[in-house]
Formats: structure tokens, sequence, C-alpha cells
């Protein structure tokens, strides 16, 4: 199978070496790796030129958008530049953060599971963080199911179907749930253990607290489910305070009347899964 690796990178001197490398060392190798310098006031540009420079694999986009490392419309505007300098020749696409380590074999298992699942859009490995003890231990979210985004890749037809990936926080999560809607379903490997350099959020700005309840806002969620959802996300991570933020980020996409990222009718087959999903957790054996 024939694909291509996009990467967005700002400010990623610390990880971006070791990313490349593992994308370099794949047992299926992708057609072209593009990285997207986006604005980076480190060494990052360098460490891509050192790449480019020993292989042609290796492509280097600059753009210059905001110095704010907030999730969604950043690293979703860098993507899309990378994948601007892409033909669309290729069987699956992925997306990859700047901080991840992967296995020799991870692209030809992503390919094998695209060639025997046809229903599977987007597949992707299990998310392990280092601990205080240099243990690498499994963090990846309550839904097992759920690709994260920092490493998804997805099928030609699926990227088509969903158009592309929405320059919006809760990126990582409407893409599964329209490609859900559009018949296709998502597929994560446990033998895929993928090293996630940097912990989850540390890098976003102290700005982006309130954008998880704009995003559930704009996904259509609905009071009701937000609620529940935030509720959640407070428990897992022992913070009340993100309860608080993603209420508030709610109630204010709601008073500004932000424009919903989907249709109508998306909205409702969004609210019905979701709520499917709450009843299978509360009545499980």
């Amino acid at each position: 199978m024939k694909y291509y690796v996009v990467i967005p990178a700002h400010n990623e001197a610390d990880f971006l070496a070791g990313a490349l490398q593992s994308v370099g060392e794949q047992q299926l190798l992708p057609k072209r790796v593009v990285v997207v310098n986006d604005n980076s006031t480190d060494a990052t540009e360098s460490i891509i030129d050192d790449f480019v420079a020993r292989d042609t694999l290796f492509q280097k986009v600059n753009i210059s958008s905001s110095t704010l490392h907030l999730p969604g419309s950043k690293v979703i505007n860098a993507f899309n530049a990378g994948l601007d300098q892409l033909d669309s020749d290729f069987d699956f696409i992925v997306k990859l953060d700047a901080d991840v380590l992967l296995p020799k074999d991870y692209f030809e298992q992503i390919a094998t599971i695209f060639s025997n699942r046809p229903k599977v859009g987007i597949a992707g490995g299990f998310a392990y963080e280092q601990n205080e003890h240099g243990e690498w231990k499994l963090n990846h979210p309550m839904n097992k199911v759920f690709v994260r985004g920092a490493f998804k890749s997805y099928t030609k037809a699926c990227f088509e179907a969903i158009g592309g990936l929405k320059n919006a926080m809760g990126w990582d999560t409407l893409d599964e749930l329209l490609a859900r809607y559009h018949g296709f379903t998502t597929y994560t490997e446990e033998s895929l253990h993928v090293k996630q350099l940097r912990p989850v959020g540390r890098a976003y700005d102290a700005k982006a607290k309130l954008l998880q309840g704009k995003a559930m806002y704009t996904l259509r969620y609905g009071f009701l489910i937000t609620t529940i959802a935030s509720a959640k996300m407070a428990v897992k991570q022992g913070a009340l305070r993100i309860f608080f933020n993603n209420m508030v980020g709610y109630f204010k996409a709601r008073k500004e009347r932000t424009p919903y990222l989907v249709t109508p009718e998306e909205g409702k087959f969004i609210r019905k899964f979701r709520w499917k999903g709450i009843r299978d957790k509360l009545f499980q054996p």
C-alpha cells in the first residue's frame, strides 16, 4: 500500500529527530514525509533540513501561523499546508505528531489492517508515556477504540468522505464520528506501542482551557452529553476545574452562537452514537 505522512512541527527540537528517524526506519516506507515547520523559534527547522539533506524521503514546508500552541486550529493549519504538497496517488494518509516514536513495523501493520478490514477507515496503535521511573505505561483514552490524534491513519476513501480534517478543537473526535456516519469503523491495534515523548496537553496554552467545551457545543452534543462527558474527563484527570472549564466553554459558545461543525443530521447521528456508548457502559456486565 502507498501512503504519505504529514508531520506538523512547532518548536519540536527536543523530539523531532527521534520521530523522523522512526519514520525513516519503517519496514514499509511512505512515498513521502512532509514536515511542516510552523513558526518555530528553536532548532526545529535545522533538524528538518538535516533529514532533507540526507534523504529525499523528507520534504520541508515553512509556514507562519500563531505563536500560541492552541490545540486544533494550529496543528490542522499545518497539516493542511503539508497536504497541499501531495497528490492523490495514495492508499492512506497519516497525520503524525513530532513527538512520537513508532515501532519499525508500525505502518506495515496499518497497511495490513486496511487491506484485511475494508470497513476500517481510521487506524492506529496505542499511546504509551514514560513515568517517573522510566517505565513506558499505557496512557490511552478510556475508549480504546479511539485512535489517538498523535498518530492517525486514514484510508483515502474515508478521508475524502469526511472532507479531510476540520480546523477546530475536537477535530480528532469529529473525524471518527463522521467516519462512522459515512459507514466506516475505527481500529486500534494493541500490539502497536507508540511512545509519546511529551505528556498529552503539556504544551497547550492556558487560553485553550475553554476550547473543549466549545468543541462539544460545535459537535452538537447538547447539554446532557456535554455534562456527562465533562464529568468523565474531570474524574479521569483528577481535576474538577476541567468540568468547570468545559461547561463555561460550552455556555460561552452557545451564547455567542458559535457556528456548528456538523449538520443537524450529522448532529443527530452523533448524539445517538454517544447515548449508545453511555448506555453500553452503564449496563455492561
